[in-house]
């Protein structure tokens, strides 16, 4: 059966970020992750954890203005130092916390010329996280983002994430697999998670286009979550949707697949 965790930043946001675990759970979640937690003290999100018997599976590393149209912080040769801090920030809170899984965001890389440059920063931050957090025992993900609603994504592809796996090669990074990005860059979603399903820490998923709740948009979910138990992936889903309605109207989703 899927274990999916309710992602903190997209849904419930009809309350303030601390109430929304007690949410989570009260429908039906038994997991948590949240894109940037850094607004709530690490121990506050830790007595709402507890309070609630909630597992925090995963968050993202600061990544300053990507969500503002940015470039971000981890592809940026000049903000090296912004990227440190960011990872020992990360660390403070990933030490209280324990998530099975941190997500560096590549972010993008608006002159094309200096692409090559970029892609080497990234995987030089992403080895620096890979030596802060692998004797953690914590995972270090990565995910491509689709270039229709983040132009100039430097990662934007299943072949390129299967690529910086195989440069890397470490034991500890995974891909983060969005459903929702590969489904709009129009990547073979079944045929991948049957093939590299071992590969893939973490996955998210919202229906497209739209990026809605299942059954708002093209996706066939019950064809997608039947692949993915048959497949090699044995890690949590994550709901990272926009929800019509409120969060517990657009749940039914998880009702029918639970």
């Amino acid at each position: 059966m899927i274990q999916f965790t309710a992602n903190l930043s997209l849904l419930f946001t009809e309350l303030d970020l601390i109430d929304r675990f007690k949410a989570a759970k009260k429908c039906g979640f038994n997991a948590v992750e949240i894109q940037f937690p850094y607004s709530l003290p690490a121990t506050k999100i830790e007595q709402a954890l507890i309070e609630n018997q909630l597992k925090l599976v995963l968050f993202n590393i600061n990544a300053d203005d990507l969500l503002l149209g940015g470039e971000g912080v981890a592809s940026v040769p000049g903000k090296q130092e912004y990227f440190l801090n960011a990872l020992q920030q990360c660390k403070s809170y990933a030490e209280a916390l324990q998530p099975e899984a941190i997500n560096v965001l590549p972010g993008r890389c608006v002159d094309q010329r200096k692409k090559t440059e970029y892609l080497t920063t990234f995987k030089n931050n992403l080895i620096h996280t890979l030596e802060t957090f692998t004797p953690l025992g914590i995972k270090t993900v990565f995910e491509a983002i689709n270039t229709i609603d983040m132009p100039n994504a430097i990662i934007h592809t299943e072949q390129q994430m299967l690529g910086i796996l195989d440069q890397i090669n470490h034991p500890m990074l995974y891909m983060q697999y969005d459903i929702y990005h590969m489904q709009m860059m129009g990547e073979k979603t079944l045929q991948f998670f049957k093939k590299y399903g071992h590969k893939i820490g973490h996955i998210q998923f919202a229906d497209m286009p739209g990026r809605g709740q299942p059954g708002t948009g093209k996706i066939n979910f019950h064809q997608l979550f039947t692949s993915l138990e048959n497949s090699t992936y044995s890690g949590w889903v994550g709901a990272e949707y926009n929800p019509i309605g409120t969060t517990e109207q657009s749940l039914n989703w998880m009702y029918e697949f639970n």
